[in-house]
């Protein structure tokens, strides 16, 4: 059991004034919340995924809620980040997948709560589900779809490609014909350099202690290689790390050699990290589900300071029970740049803010206005405790702190 270092209260506490303040925002709709918390708190909540400028930190992970166009015009319009689209399944010319077991058409997602090792009770969602269901002709379309009608919002392709069991060789024939048909798509609708995503799920090694570590490593340095081969233009490439089924330290193993100072790596950023897995848990007749929760947030903190005195030699996308700007705030404190959600959109809405809205809305005001643990409180604590007083302050700022002077 991991137990990490929390840098931050339970609850913000902080000057009367702003609290009044985040007291009133809290339970009002605001149709502009990034420009009315530069305007009354002197703060920017602005951040990036990979090279894009995003109005807050807040997105949505690749998963069963990002597998059409409305559930993408609700996030856009709910005031979001940006979006990772559900992950596709890679195609050769010939239309056929290695990976092809993974289109499993199973929507139902139920939500749980769960108590963590540590004691702590959160939400999880399971389902069944793994990538994209469909064809890479269907999510070529969908994926058009969404450009068109995104402009500037960030959309962004996951992808699953073949990844060989010992002896085997790459399939490189679905490296490039699924990253030139993206790239294709892309082109319509933009000018810059395709962003996109490599997704691991932590359920991909064998069962070979050993053998399993070296596998996963070989995968990590080699698919960010063959991604960016099997094109001819430029692509800036997020890799998801995954939560491997194998010792805790081993996490922390490959923090160090991926995303520590003298890194190599080839990925342009990493998403960190998967779900954790449950071997013995079973879901509609499926036995051995993902999961997530507190167990999953503490490992994954807990594995980020790793490189805590240095922080990331590249950009960090959190994922992992991102369930408050105090959360957010926790991963942006080990070099966390974005958070990634999907369980979040799905909990009870009695907790969410108490506002008139979408749920999206509902959950992105949630975490940005909370008096108690939302961005912004969290923001104006932090400023307050390094002594700023009321000079305006940002959340990247947070991302280059040295955590420890929050605690002396």
């Amino acid at each position: 059991m991991v137990k990490p270092r929390y840098f931050l209260p339970q609850e913000f506490e902080v000057s009367e004034e702003f609290q009044k303040a985040l007291n009133e925002d809290y339970n009002r709709l605001i149709e502009e919340p990034e420009s009315h918390i530069k305007d009354r708190y002197n703060i920017d909540v602005s951040s990036f995924y990979g090279p894009f400028k995003i109005k807050n930190p807040f997105g949505k992970a690749s998963g069963q809620l990002s597998t059409n166009k409305g559930q993408v015009m609700a996030d856009i319009e709910g005031g979001l980040g940006f979006t990772v689209l559900k992950t596709v399944i890679a195609e050769d010319q010939d239309k056929k997948a290695e990976m092809d077991e993974w289109k499993i058409h199973a929507p139902k997602m139920v939500v749980e709560k769960l108590v963590s090792k540590n004691g702590e009770e959160g939400y999880s969602v399971v389902w069944k589900g793994r990538g994209w269901e469909k064809s890479l002709d269907d999510y070529l379309d969908f994926f058009d779809q969404c450009l068109a009608v995104a402009g500037e919002y960030p959309i962004i392709p996951s992808v699953k490609y073949h990844l060989p069991g010992p002896s085997e060789e790459y399939k490189l024939s679905e490296y490039t014909y699924t990253t030139q048909k993206l790239l294709e798509v892309w082109k319509k609708h933009k000018n810059e350099d395709m962003v996109m995503e490599k997704d691991f799920s932590p359920t991909f090694a064998g069962t070979d202690v050993a053998g399993q570590k070296d596998m996963i490593i070989s995968w990590l340095q080699d698919v960010p290689r063959l991604i960016k081969q099997s094109v001819d233009e430029p692509i800036h490439l997020g890799v998801k790390m995954m939560n491997a089924t194998l010792e805790d330290e081993f996490q922390r193993e490959l923090v160090r050699k991926f995303l520590g100072k003298d890194s190599s790596w080839l990925a342009d950023f990493a998403i960190c990290f998967n779900r954790l897995f449950d071997h013995n848990k079973e879901f509609e007749g499926k036995v051995g589900v993902a999961y997530g929760g507190y167990d999953l947030s503490d490992r994954n903190l807990w594995a980020l300071e790793e490189v805590l005195d240095d922080k990331p030699s590249r950009q960090v996308s959190a994922t992992g029970n991102i369930c408050s700007g105090k959360m957010m705030l926790e991963y942006a404190l080990r070099g966390a740049v974005n958070g990634q959600m999907h369980t979040f959109f799905q909990i009870p809405q009695s907790e969410y803010a108490p506002i008139d809205a979408s749920r999206t809305r509902k959950a992105v005001h949630e975490l940005l206005f909370n008096p108690q643990k939302g961005l912004v409180a969290g923001l104006i604590y932090i400023r307050e405790k390094l002594g700023k007083g009321t000079e305006p302050f940002t959340f990247l700022e947070v991302t280059d702190l040295n955590p420890y002077v929050l605690v002396k």
